[in-house]
């Protein structure tokens, strides 16, 4: 899954929880863009890719975040 949201959206993606266990992972995605729109409409494509790979159970949580606010600004 990793590669594929990388390939595809050109995500950063990390594995940021449950490495100990099999069948269950806590990914986390990054995407930069230009502007706050862009960066949105990626990431709900982003989202419904995951859910239609694993419709069977994922949970998605999204949060849009500023340059200034990473930086603390």
């Amino acid at each position: 899954m990793k590669a594929h949201l990388h390939q595809r959206f050109g995500a950063a993606v990390s594995e940021t929880d449950h490495h100990d266990l099999w069948q269950r992972s806590t990914l986390t995605a990054a995407l930069v863009g230009r502007t706050a729109s862009v960066v949105d409409d990626a990431g709900a494509k982003l989202e419904r890719y995951v859910i239609s790979q694993f419709p069977d159970g994922v949970r998605v949580e999204r949060a849009l975040v500023s340059g200034d606010e990473v930086l603390g600004e």
